[in-house]
């Protein structure tokens, strides 16, 4: 597998599972709003579309809006087959069928209809985390918030294993009257016994490759990342013996709601935005995503960025995975500023395996391999494009075969009679960072200093040989972390360059979670695993701040986040090319999450629907384009944000300098969120050669919780730099109890 498939493919194949926001090893129909009538075999001319509708815009013959949408359809796409797929009227309105191109843009010519998507394919992008994010049992942020307590996290995935004991409710009460939410019945998963007061709901909005519509989850991707955010406490919780001991989720008392709006890794839109409509008007409060698409296209061209809109508009926090196509820039996604956008990191855990070359250099990677190897056996090195043609008996047997070039060849291999492999992951410089992965027979995978190394030796030896040492350990607290891993996303961001992303970093690194089928548990990598970290926390907040919007419970995650590693020195990411280079905010976003800061934050940024509408606007879209969000919008007149989108709310600020433009004004405004009668503020900058930051006023006097207060920060450029270079910074508000910390980002263009 090349190294880099070895991080965007990984979680779609079962047991070695790969996929694409992460890495892993390892006749009864329901019927809803949004399963009006069942589908049949398609035409290969016609695709899937969304089409949303204003409802206001409604003609008055029709008595509900079903009729009127069956009218559209009969009138403007009499050939199409007519099945409607999902209806949607709490996020947005409209509803999902099958058509022709033309017929699809016949709609979008009906008066009412506001906008017409073609559906786009989205892809699915713990026993330590916790702890090693600083909660304990025994104080801090989980008991401050009651674990948790009834806060209900909706996951938007592939479904859910309910037997599994991290969705045990021992110790549970009943869920919250107002919840609406249902788990659904279908063959092999029976909703009224296997969902409890942890496991609240299961509904499914896409059929399986059997055909099957059932919440139960094939893959295991879904019920990873659900008893991640929210799963109970399971004790000896291991994969092969490894990552043994108490897993936990982030909210270990908070419920789970699952929608399952994925097919094994692929997500269409269309089921997504059923899957959000559905899990908003059930009442959930926490909205976590870990897919997406590896192109971004403009918002309102966006259906699940629209209907994520109407989730942040109805009060739900939406949290989702940042991508898996790092270190390449602008490769993050996801990047509406009402998405908290997560990036993936290490923790303090890894599975070293050594192995020794003749030449004496010992070289160490991670491996899952079950079985000790002493190391005493000595191999000839085949250095292999792992291609499985290539791996014949004559090649390979008996040796160790080295991928250095990436190939997916370690079943051929084996079949092929090879003693061993070793891959190599050219992204990843240290072997910290890496990706651990199951292997069938002795492997491991190297760093890129690693696979330098004894590419130079394959290269320059005469008979290249190694022996290979796997102790099977699982080491923790010994290593730096957290690194910024290779495969996180990157920014700037490609929609609004001036809006940075990521937000946030979390674990998503060999995480240990549950999973589906035969096997109890997995340990996979991705932005996948990260965000359900945040979503985790956001519960954990949301319990202790029940009137906080999405965008003060952003900003608790971003201003309070962690800076620096294990070690004491700054983070450092792990696809530079620099030695030990330092993780940027294009890399890191604010820094790791921090649960115990962000429950008690002192100063919040917050922003809503206005701040959206004015922010998009800046961007130059229509009216008509508008009104996809807010169906009341009629024209962006005086709507646009002064200073450009830099100057949205936001608690992270992105600076332009360009040849006309030497000075920059950026306003912000805070609320005091902290229980502190009277608590004052000072700032300290931090700010690259060359750039003068003053931020008036120097000092905010708060003399009562949910207090406002402005300040202005003036950049002023004092130096010539390329086109395209980056420098950063810092704002920091402190009071005696409390520090506000915003990441800035200065761009020369």
């Amino acid at each position: 597998m090349a190294p880099k498939q070895l991080f965007r493919y990984s979680l779609l194949v079962v047991l070695l599972v790969h996929c694409t926001h992460s890495h892993s090893h390892s006749a009864l129909t329901p019927t809803h709003k949004n399963t009006i009538d069942e589908p049949k075999p398609w035409s290969t001319s016609t695709n899937t579309y969304v089409v949303q509708t204003d409802r206001v815009s409604m003609p008055p013959e029709f008595a509900t809006l079903d009729r009127w949408y069956s009218s559209i359809i009969a009138t403007h796409a009499p050939d199409s087959p007519g099945h409607i797929l999902h209806t949607y009227d709490t996020v947005m309105h409209g509803f999902a069928v099958r058509l022709t191109a033309d017929e699809a843009r016949r709609l979008s010519l009906v008066p009412g209809v506001s906008g017409v998507y073609k559906d786009r394919v989205h892809r699915t992008h713990t026993t330590r985390s916790p702890g090693f994010l600083g909660l304990d049992p025994s104080y801090g942020a989980w008991p401050d918030s009651d674990f948790g307590d009834g806060i209900i996290v909706g996951i938007v995935d592939s479904g859910i294993w309910p037997e599994r004991a991290s969705f045990n409710d021992t110790g549970l009460g009943p869920v919250r009257s107002t919840w609406k939410g249902k788990c659904e019945h279908a063959e092999g998963f029976n909703g009224s016994s296997l969902c409890n007061n942890k496991l609240v709901g299961a509904r499914a909005f896409t059929v399986d490759i059997d055909g099957a519509l059932t919440p139960r989850d094939l893959s295991g991707h879904g019920t990873h990342v659900s008893s991640t955010a929210a799963g109970s406490e399971v004790q000896g919780a291991n994969l092969l013996n490894f990552s043994a001991g108490n897993a936990f989720g982030m909210a270990p008392k908070a419920r789970i709601a699952m929608y399952k709006a994925c097919n094994i890794s692929i997500c269409d839109d269309s089921a997504i935005v059923a899957a959000i409509d559905t899990a908003v008007s059930d009442g959930v409060d926490i909205l976590s995503l870990s897919l997406g698409d590896d192109d971004n296209v403009p918002f309102p061209d966006d259906a699940m960025a629209v209907a994520l809109f109407g989730a942040d508009r109805h009060g739900v926090f939406v949290v989702l995975s940042g991508g898996n196509d790092g270190p390449a820039a602008s490769s993050v996604t996801n990047v509406a500023p009402w998405m908290t956008t997560v990036g993936a990191t290490t923790q303090d855990r890894v599975f070293p395996a050594k192995l020794r070359l003749g030449n004496g250099v010992v070289l160490t990677g991670q491996s899952l391999f079950d079985l000790k190897s002493g190391g005493r056996t000595v191999f000839r090195l085949v250095n292999s494009t792992c291609r499985p043609k290539d791996l014949t008996p004559d090649a390979v047997m008996g040796a160790l075969v080295v991928c250095l070039g990436g190939g997916v060849g370690a079943r051929s291999a084996q079949k092929a009679g090879a003693a061993g492999i070793v891959f190599a992951d050219s992204d990843s410089r240290f072997w910290e960072g890496l990706v651990a992965d199951t292997f069938q027979m002795p492997g491991l995978v190297l760093g890129r200093d690693g696979r330098d190394v004894l590419s130079t030796y394959i290269s320059s030896a005469t008979y290249p040989v190694a022996t290979i040492l796997l102790e099977c350990e699982t080491v923790t607290g010994r290593y730096s972390a957290p690194l910024v891993a290779a495969f996180s996303s990157r920014g700037p961001n490609a929609l609004a360059p001036a809006l940075l992303k990521p937000d946030i970093v979390a674990p998503g690194v060999n995480i240990l979670a549950a999973w589906s089928g035969e096997d109890e548990y997995a340990i996979i990598s991705g932005t996948s695993m990260a965000c359900p970290h945040v979503a985790g926390v956001a519960a954990l907040i949301k319990k202790q701040h029940s009137d906080w919007t999405p965008a003060m419970v952003r900003s608790a995650l971003m201003t309070t986040a962690k800076h620096v590693n294990n070690m004491g020195s700054a983070i450092v990411d792990n696809g530079s090319f620099d030695d030990g280079a330092a993780a940027t905010p294009l890399a890191a976003g604010a820094g790791l999450v921090l649960p115990q800061g962000a429950i008690h934050p002192g100063l919040v940024y917050d922003a809503g629907t206005h701040d959206y509408v004015d922010f998009l606007c800046t961007l130059n879209y229509t009216a008509e384009q508008m009104r996809r969000f807010v169906p009341e919008v009629t024209n962006c007149t005086s709507r646009t944000l002064p200073g450009g989108v830099g100057n949205l709310n936001y608690p992270s600020f992105v600076v332009v300098f360009d040849s006309h433009t030497r000075v920059r004004t950026l306003t912000r405004t805070v609320t005091k969120v902290s229980d502190q009668a009277t608590e004052t503020y000072n700032v300290t900058v931090v700010v690259p050669v060359g750039v003068k930051m003053t931020v008036t006023p120097a000092t905010l006097v708060f003399k009562k919780k949910k207090e406002q207060r402005s300040y202005t920060v003036e950049f002023l450029n004092q130096v010539v730099k390329p086109a395209g270079a980056w420098e950063f910074g810092k704002i920091m508000w402190g009071s005696d109890d409390h520090i506000v910390v915003s990441p800035v980002a200065f761009n020369w263009n």
